[in-house]
This record gives C-alpha cells, sequence and structure tokens, in this order.
C-alpha cells in the first residue's frame, strides 16, 4: 500500500479505529457518581463510559468535517487499487454527512439520556454507521460499493431495536432489516448481471464497456432493473416505500433522526455513481424509470401524508415525496447544474430534517415522546421561540420562500424545464401544492389551536442553541442561497471532469 492511498482513507482510517477504541476504553472507564444523596447509580442507566464516550465522539467529529471540507481544493484520485475514490464530491457530501451526525448527536442526548439509551454502543453504532456512508460515497467499485451500503445499514437496524422493550420499536427493526436484506439482494443480483456482461466491477471499466454497442443490451437491461429497485429500496420511493413509514414511527426519534438524515447524502451519492458515473450510457433504459419512480413518490407521499396524524409518520411520507424531487433531479444528464441542483436538494432537506426532528425531541422528556399533532397544540402560546422554528422548518418543507426548501425546489425545477421535462416540472408543482397542506396544518395546530396541556421543554441550553442556529441557517441559505449553491456546483463540475 502507498502512502498516497494512506492519505485517501485516512479520515476513514481515523473513523475506525477511534471507534474501536471507544467501544473498549468504555468498558474501563467509570462515570461520576451520581450527585444526589442516598441515591444509588444503576449500571443500565448510567453506563460507564458514556460521558468520556461522547465527548471523544464530539471532537472526532469536529476534526472530520474540517478534515474533509480541508480536502475540497484537491483534485479527484482514485486509491486502495481501484476501489476508493476521493473527490470534490465525496469530500462535501462526506462533510455534510458528519455534521449531520454531529448535530444528531447533540440533539439526541437529553432524550437518549431519558430513556435509558445515552450508551456507549448507542454512539458507536452511529460511528460505524457513519463510516459505512462514507465508504459509499468514495466507492470506486462495485464491491465497495455493497460493502458501504451493508456497514451503513447493519448498525442502523441495531440502533432501530435498541428500545428492546417497545414493541413498536422491534416491529419497525424486523420490517426494515428483512426489507432491507431483500432490497440488497435485488442490489447485488443487478451488480452480478453487470459483472456478467462487462467482466469487470470497477466503475470506470464498467463505463467503457458499457457504452460499446456490441454488449448484450438485453442482460444489461434487466441488470439495471433489479439495479435501480434496489436504489428505490434504500431511498424509501414508491413503490419501495413499505418500510419508511413503520420505520420513522416505530423507530425512538433520535434514531428516526439517525436514519432521516445523513443516509440520504449517501443515497445520493450512490445514485450518482451508479447511474450517472456507470451507466449513463444506459440513459435510454433508465430515464423512463426514474421518472415512473419519482411521479409516484410525489403523488403518493404527498397525499398519503394528508391523512397522518403522527407527525413522524407524516415526516415519512414527506421524505418519500422529497425524494421524488431528488430523483428528478438527475433525469436532466450531461447537466452539471441538474446534478449539482439535485445535491444541493439533498443537502438542504437534510439541514430541515435535522431541525424538524431535533424540535420533536426538545418537546418530548421522560415518559412523553412528542410525536402527534396534539402534541403541538398552542405550542406559540406557550413557548413561541420554538414555534417559530417549526413554522421554519414546515415552510422549507413545503417549499414556501425565503426559507432554503424554496430555493432548492426552484432549482431542480429550473433543470427540469431546461432539459424540456416541462410536464414532469408541473406535475412536481401541484403535488409541492398538495405538500403544502399538511405543512401548513402543522403551522396552524401550533398557532391557533388552544393548548390543552403544559408543553415541557427539555435538552441543554446548547442543543436549545443549536437548534436556534439550525432555523437561522435554514432562513439564510434560502434568503442568500448563492454560496451553497456554487459550492454544490463547483463540485460537481471538477467531479464530472476528475471521472
Amino acid at each position: 500500500m502507498q502512502a498516497f492511498d494512506l492519505y485517501a482513507i485516512l479520515p476513514e482510517l481515523v473513523l475506525l479505529i477511534v471507534a474501536s477504541l471507544l467501544l473498549v476504553v468504555s468498558v474501563y472507564v467509570r462515570e461520576n457518581p451520581s450527585s444526589t444523596p442516598g441515591v444509588e447509580q444503576d449500571i443500565f442507566h448510567t453506563p460507564r463510559g458514556v460521558g468520556f464516550v461522547y465527548f471523544f465522539t464530539i471532537i472526532l467529529l469536529v476534526y472530520l468535517i474540517f478534515a474533509f471540507l480541508g480536502r475540497m481544493g484537491d483534485i479527484s484520485l482514485v486509491a486502495m487499487n481501484g476501489l476508493f475514490q476521493s473527490d470534490p464530491l465525496s469530500n462535501l457530501l462526506k462533510a455534510c454527512s458528519c455534521g449531520a451526525v454531529l448535530v444528531g448527536l447533540i440533539y439526541s442526548k437529553q432524550y437518549l439520556k431519558d430513556r435509558a439509551m445515552f450508551r456507549p454502543d448507542f454512539i458507536v453504532l452511529v460511528l460505524l454507521a457513519l463510516l459505512g456512508q462514507m465508504v459509499l460515497i468514495s466507492g470506486a467499485n462495485l464491491l465497495t460499493l455493497y460493502l458501504g451500503l451493508e456497514l451503513m445499514a447493519l448498525p442502523m437496524y441495531a440502533l432501530v431495536a435498541m428500545r428492546h422493550s417497545s414493541e413498536k420499536s422491534v416491529e419497525a427493526a424486523i420490517k426494515y432489516f428483512i426489507l432491507g436484506a431483500l432490497a440488497s439482494g435485488f442490489l447485488l443480483y443487478g451488480m452480478s448481471m453487470l459483472y456478467g456482461v462487462t467482466g469487470s466491477l470497477d466503475l470506470i471499466e464498467i463505463f467503457k464497456i458499457v457504452a460499446d454497442p456490441r454488449i448484450n443490451h438485453l442482460v444489461m437491461a434487466f441488470g439495471l432493473v433489479f439495479i435501480v429497485a434496489g436504489l428505490a429500496f434504500k431511498l424509501g420511493v414508491v413503490p419501495f416505500h413499505m418500510w419508511v413509514p413503520d420505520v420513522y414511527q416505530g423507530a425512538p426519534t433520535a434514531v428516526t433522526l439517525m436514519i432521516a438524515a445523513a443516509p440520504k447524502l449517501a443515497a445520493f451519492a450512490l445514485l450518482f455513481r451508479l447511474l450517472v458515473n456507470t451507466l449513463l450510457p444506459l440513459l435510454g433504459d433508465w430515464q423512463p424509470m426514474l421518472i415512473l419512480l419519482a411521479v409516484l413518490s410525489l403523488v403518493v407521499g404527498n397525499v398519503t401524508a394528508i391523512a397522518q396524524t403522527n407527525i413522524k409518520r407524516m415526516l415519512a411520507y414527506s421524505a418519500i415525496a422529497q425524494m421524488g424531487f431528488v430523483l428528478l433531479g438527475m433525469l436532466s444528464v450531461f447537466d452539471d447544474h441538474a446534478f449539482s441542483a439535485s445535491m444541493f436538494y439533498v443537502i438542504t432537506y437534510v439541514l430541515t430534517t435535522l431541525g424538524t426532528f431535533g424540535l420533536l425531541m426538545v418537546l418530548s422528556h421522560k415518559g412523553y415522546d412528542c410525536e402527534t399533532l396534539d402534541g403541538l397544540k398552542g405550542l406559540n402560546k406557550q413557548h413561541p421561540w420554538f414555534a417559530f422554528i417549526g413554522l421554519v422548518m414546515m415552510f422549507s418543507l413545503a417549499g414556501i420562500p425565503p426559507t432554503v426548501g424554496f430555493a432548492a425546489k426552484l432549482g431542480v425545477l429550473e433543470a427540469l424545464v431546461d432539459a424540456e421535462h416541462t410536464f414532469l416540472a408541473v406535475i412536481a408543482v401541484l403535488a409541492s401544492l398538495v405538500g403544502a397542506f399538511y405543512y401548513l396544518r402543522v403551522v396552524k395546530v401550533m398557532y391557533f389551536d388552544q393548548p390543552d396541556h403544559e408543553i415541557t421543554v427539555s435538552g441543554s441550553g446548547f442543543a436549545k442553541g443549536i437548534l436556534g442556529l439550525n432555523s437561522i441557517l435554514v432562513l439564510v441559505i434560502g434568503i442568500v442561497p448563492a454560496g451553497l449553491m456554487s459550492l454544490c456546483l463547483d463540485a460537481m463540475r471538477r467531479t464530472l471532469l476528475g471521472s
């Protein structure tokens, strides 16, 4: 192995080593005893080393964010004998993933403490899932992509099932595991057919071979169907969305946030690596499939969300519709503006999702989860600042100016019109109008309904401050989106040129 290779994978190596060490060291580090006189510490509720693990995890994630942002100016390179690639696209997405996990852990701390889930194994599982996302984002080989996908998914299954006393959590974990295994099977079968035709697992080699008109197009088309189906499962788009509402609702809110935020960035990278970087010559085969998946997701996701009274379930159907927009951005091929608009959409959606679930966790406390619309009744009368945060997040998800959701949707719609997919743009606008109903219903409940109970706000002052900063970012980037848009466009252009 060359030093060049070690440099390329250095952040991932640091993450793997530190995560492994934290799990082992946490066994030998004792927490400070309870400060309450006469109260004995419960090993289960206050496990060893969790404060130590949490502290070093925060430091690790801050280091990783700056490490990846510092590499944004580097040229694209392929390392590890063609298994791993480091380029501006991967570095930007990995920095955003680390940021999402960092913010998610800050929001989750009090929520996890109240439910006896603030344990070293929870934090280490989150780090291992993050490692899987990094490997997936930088995959330059079919094996690397699959390895990253499974490394991301397996810790997630365990996290969903961590609250083993809850029947809903266990049921959600089983559904997630079974459907996740099915999706992996689809993806593997498609990859095996791709390998059978091309004789290679390397993405660059596959691209060159697929461009040859003499290949067996029928087998390639069959393989492509299975690959797109596997990708659709991981993105949670219709008709492969069955797991999303149940997992969002059944998992603890802290775990739902870990599933709903950073993995979306990795799923976008997987979509880009396989369809654009590798199978672009088969555009005529996969573009109609993406159009069908996108339209179904926009319609089914937004319409079904109207009937939901559970906020987490509503946000699950909302996520299905939002992923439909991401797929629309991938349709305008040979256009780096369209791809960057899709990437901008994913990044800003993750930012909004963090704020939305962060608000739900702040409004939850020991023995109570804020998961229904009734739980938000009259929030403005008791906690106007948190009602304003909720308003900003709902406006952003609905795509209402001046929030970042409006700029993100507008970018995708412009790309569709430029690519002469005007009819799809009209469908997307109409679906967004339907979606605005259930987002604005949340605002109506917070501002105009009378409170029927005392709303308690939990969490540390630091977490509340980060939540406030999150909402301000959603507004500021919405008003001045040019900086992040140009960053996405520059990363996309340099990545496409490098490939």
